[in-house]
């Protein structure tokens, strides 16, 4: 066993029985084998979306569904899940291809976002859902300092608007860069205009997350230009 796959089941707290299933999870497709880290990415993404939304729904007794939603959403994406990968150091665990390493593929959010989809994936296909839950819950604690629809829950696109109308009088407006990958796994690159001049770019697995993320850009943009 590698020096890096042992430090994260130590962070982890738990050592794989099955070693295979933790390397499968922490594979790129890069990377040239007879398998990757694909599945368990989608088993994982599933996996994490009933423990966030249980955790929140026990939490927050007197919240309304909507607002559990929004947060569920804030949470359970690239971004939340890239900051839970960083946390546990999941970069230098991953197997790379030499020319996706060359590439900063170690530092590239949305691998690190599904590596740790596919390591939730793994721990729950080995140790249940019980296990995973006690395992990702502490790391997902450990990432906020508090965690409430204040705190957490941002609507970038809205603040965008509300920032151009009224120091410029205008609305922003989104615009579909492109989309690729396989259907199950779609990314989107939407940009922000404002005056017909491009502010941001960015990427995200739904247009509403690519369209929020840009947004997040462009209000940093605009409060260093201001």
């Amino acid at each position: 066993m590698s020096k890096s796959l042992e430090n994260l089941q130590k962070r982890l707290d738990y050592q794989f029985e099955n070693q295979n299933l933790i390397i499968e999870a922490l594979t790129h497709k890069s990377y040239k084998k007879s398998y990757n880290n694909e599945r368990l990415e989608f088993l994982g993404d599933a996996v994490l979306d009933l423990i966030v939304g249980e955790y929140l729904f026990f939490k927050f007794t007197n919240v309304p569904e909507g607002d559990l939603s929004k947060l569920r959403a804030s949470l359970v994406n690239e971004k939340g899940f890239e900051k839970l990968a960083r946390i546990l150091k999941l970069g230098e665990c991953i197997y790379l291809s030499t020319a996706e390493e060359n590439n900063n593929g170690r530092e590239k959010p949305s691998l690190l976002s599904n590596a740790f989809e596919a390591v939730v994936g793994a721990l729950y296909l080995e140790a249940g859902l019980k296990k995973a839950r006690d395992i990702i819950i502490p790391v997902l604690e450990s990432a906020y300092e508090k965690i409430d629809l204040e705190s957490i829950f941002r609507d970038y696109k809205t603040t965008l608007q509300e920032h151009t109308q009224a120091n410029q009088g205008i609305t922003p407006e989104y615009i579909m860069e492109r989309s690729f990958g396989p259907d199950h796994q779609k990314e989107f690159e939407i940009s922000v205009n404002i005056h017909g001049k491009q502010i941001s770019k960015a990427f995200g697995k739904s247009k509403k997350e690519a369209q929020q993320n840009a947004a997040e850009i462009a209000l940093e943009i605009l409060s260093k230009e201001k």
